[in-house]
């Protein structure tokens, strides 16, 4: 009896022993977050049920997407703040690596808004881009958000340990990235071929893990877990009636591996979420809030079960919290790597950097979208290092465009030029590594060219030849160029030949990191004539002018508006001066004279809408003789080139003289994405000698209204106008298609 009651206590004393080790033990948890592109906006929403269900995630493995998501997360972001960071980013402009306006150079600015398409043409043969878009605009997002860590670091000692997985695209197999610099590493596996290029890290090209591996359930399982929650946003297999299209079958088919392989993958998951992202694709980003709901109707019907699992864990969750880096650094050191073509020199001023120096985040980000908008690197990879001294090491990689040569596309349509196609052949570094050569060949209606040749030195005096011609054939009013010469009689229109040859050299510099300021000398070759009749007996043209002219040349420009069609902030100044000293031709009464002109306005939005104001004007100091270089008014839709002045209301080359000035207020209100409804309303006085008989401010000549609808697209925008001048009592329609060239 004794004996059995012994044997008993001992059982007892086991079973609270077994029962006490049970509950002492801390269960760790794990979280694998697949690829998917947009879909993986859903992991957002999963998130937020998987904190409120008060899990504790003691490791994240991710992959494309789902790195990008997890790694944030695992370096401190709550899910509540990934939603707020991504809902605010404009993934259009994120993915095409679309940079603000302001980060090009005043050449770069005019060279960007041509062309609709860009190819490389090195040996003069057509050549495909190795990627949709470099990744530049993901990395440099990336990078803010992660200058908490402090550099490179060990993923395993981030507020979460974190790994995730990307292609070695030479050998085939996947790779694990645990450490290093987190921005880096996560563009790296979320680079999609085709869509993004390849990223060199420590010697190896890397492209997007999901294409090996985009569910790391067995590797997150090797690191300890007891607990596996999976979030699944992979593609499902889609039938026939679904492949309508080439793409559709290639998608279909890199999707065979991944697909195939959840079906041992799925029961090694404890916790699996799987979104209803059907009706959603890889670009859905537009559709981020569906998305996300999904992330979360998804997880709701595994709350239960995390909530059971929540409560079996003895050590509270991550208390999220992102200690932001103070916006002042201080550099005392800039390494630059991988630049063999362009200076150390070349890319500090383009970086607008130097050491030791004190610069913002801001700053060194707007540096970098400067570097960028060059188009001369392929990548720009970048990490800061805290020092003993607490001041910043900033290390650049740079990968240069191995491309010279490219091939530029663009069309047009207006009422002035009417139709145009455009071919641009761009050649780089041809003399010197910061040069660039420029050639516009436009063909339609009428016949025209853009030569230019540019030396880019910054800061420092840059040098520039320009060389362009300019021809159209229009009728205009015959009071124009007649009433001076002959007595016209019933005539009212003539058919105008107007032919500008301009050739330029200038030297240019940047004051004060806004302002570019140039000199230089002008040529320029007016021919004017028309067809209708002829003055001299026999003859059917008479001419107008027939004359070549050289000046000096002085000009001043400031420009920070965001778009040039459709600006919704920013202002913009352009000021030029010619002193005509020589004319040979047909001009013999030329005597010397000075044409100055000047623009300048700005747009403020104000939530869909946006207004602008602006004003111009320009006049003629000195002999009055010489009537070609008078300014003309009307039109629109075409690039301003010459003395030749759009307005709403009127046709091209309406009025002249040699003094105009013109005020313009444009409310646009964008009805939806890249769609505009505007109404204008412009006011012109134009006429000659203005300013000496006081005439400018003795009322309004012309007024004109407008109202049209815009539409933006890659080849630029599409503009239809309908307009009213009460002053000439007539109506137009303006048609503008495309970039202006």
């Amino acid at each position: 009896m004794r004996l059995r009651a012994t044997f008993l206590f001992i059982l007892l004393m086991l079973s609270g022993s077994l029962k006490a080790q049970e509950q002492s033990q801390d269960l760790k948890v794990g979280l694998v977050l697949s690829g998917g592109g947009a879909k993986g906006l859903a992991h957002i929403g999963a998130l937020k049920v998987i904190e409120e269900s008060g899990i504790r995630i003691d490791y994240i493995g991710g992959t494309s997407m789902g790195a990008i998501i997890g790694g944030l997360y695992a370096s401190g972001y709550s899910a509540t703040q990934l939603d707020s960071i991504f809902r605010a980013q404009d993934f259009d402009k994120l993915i095409q690596d679309e940079l603000p306006r302001d980060a090009r150079t005043f050449y770069e600015k005019a060279d960007a808004e041509k062309y609709a398409i860009t190819l490389p043409f090195d040996g003069f043969k057509v050549g495909v881009p190795a990627s949709f878009s470099k990744g530049q605009n993901v990395y440099n997002l990336l990078w803010q958000l992660t200058q908490h860590l402090g550099g490179e670091v060990d993923f395993t000692q981030m507020p979460i340990p974190f790994f995730c997985m990307a292609t070695d695209v030479e050998l085939g197999t996947q790779v694990m990235l645990e450490s290093g610099y987190l921005p880096r590493a996560l563009t790296a596996s979320g680079a999609l071929p085709s869509l993004f290029s390849p990223v060199e890290l420590d010697g190896r090209v890397l492209i997007d893990g999901g294409v090996i591996n985009n569910y790391p359930v067995d590797e997150l399982r090797a690191k300890g877990m007891d607990i596996i929650i999976g979030i699944d946003v992979q593609d499902e297999l889609r039938d026939r009636e679904q492949l309508a299209s080439a793409l559709d079958v290639l998608v279909q088919i890199n999707n065979f591996r991944t697909i195939q392989a959840m079906d041992t993958k799925i029961p090694k998951t404890d916790i699996y979420i799987n979104p209803a992202i059907d009706d959603f694709t890889v670009v859905s980003f537009d559709q981020g809030n569906a998305i996300v709901q999904s992330g979360i109707d998804a997880a709701l019907e595994q709350l239960d079960a995390m909530k059971e699992l929540a409560a079996k864990q003895q050590n509270p969750p991550l208390e999220y919290k992102v200690n932001q880096p103070s916006e002042t650094l201080k550099i005392n050191r800039v390494d630059i790597s991988g630049n063999e073509k362009y200076t150390r020199s070349y890319v500090l001023g383009k970086l607008r950097l130097k050491s030791p120096s004190e610069t913002s985040f801001a700053s060194f980000s707007d540096g970098v979208k400067n570097l960028m908008a060059t188009g001369n690197f392929q990548a720009i990879d970048y990490d800061f290092n805290k020092t003993p001294d607490d001041s910043t090491q900033v290390s650049i990689t740079l990968k240069e465009s191995k491309s010279r040569m490219l091939l530029r596309l663009g069309a047009h349509y207006d009422n002035l030029y009417k139709s145009a196609a455009l071919v641009n052949m761009t050649f780089k570094r041809v003399l010197t590594n910061n040069d660039i050569v420029s050639l516009d060949l436009i063909a339609g209606d009428n016949i025209r060219y853009n030569f230019d040749y540019y030396v880019d030195k910054g800061y420092y005096w840059s040098i520039g030849l320009r060389s362009y011609l300019n021809e159209f054939e229009t009728n205009v009013p015959q009071e124009l160029f007649l009433n001076d010469v002959i007595d016209p009689g019933p005539l009212n229109k003539l058919a105008l030949e107007y032919f500008e040859w301009t050739n330029q050299v200038y030297v240019q510099t940047l004051i004060g990191n806004a302002f570019a300021f140039g000199v230089g000398v002008e040529h320029k070759r007016f021919n004017q004539f028309s067809d209708t009749f002829g003055l001299t007996p026999g003859e059917s043209r008479t001419y107008f002018d027939e004359t070549d002219y050289g000046s000096l040349l002085g000009f001043l420009k400031y420009d920070t508006r965001d778009d040039v069609y459709f600006p919704t902030k920013g202002f913009f100044f352009e000021g030029q001066i010619n002193v005509y000293l020589t004319a040979s031709g047909r001009n013999d009464r030329f005597k010397e004279f000075s044409i100055a002109k000047a623009r300048l306005g700005g747009a403020k939005r104000f939530g869909d809408f946006t207004v602008f104001v602006g004003t111009e004007g320009g006049f003629k100091i000195g002999d009055d003789s010489t009537r070609t270089f008078d300014f003309f008014l009307g039109g629109y839709g075409f690039r301003q080139t010459g003395n030749l002045m759009p307005f709403i209301g009127l046709e091209p080359l309406s009025f002249r003289g040699d003094t105009y000035l013109k005020a313009d207020l444009r409310l646009d209100y964008e009805i939806f994405a890249k769609n505009h409804l505007f109404g204008v309303v412009n006011i012109a006085n134009i006429g000659n000698n203005l300013f000496t008989n006081n005439q400018w401010i003795d009322g309004i000549d012309y007024s004109g209204y407008g109202l049209g609808y815009g539409f933006e697209t890659f080849a630029g925008p599409l503009q239809l106008i309908y307009s009213y001048s009460p002053e000439v009592a007539e109506s137009n329609w303006y048609v503008s298609l495309g970039f202006w060239f």
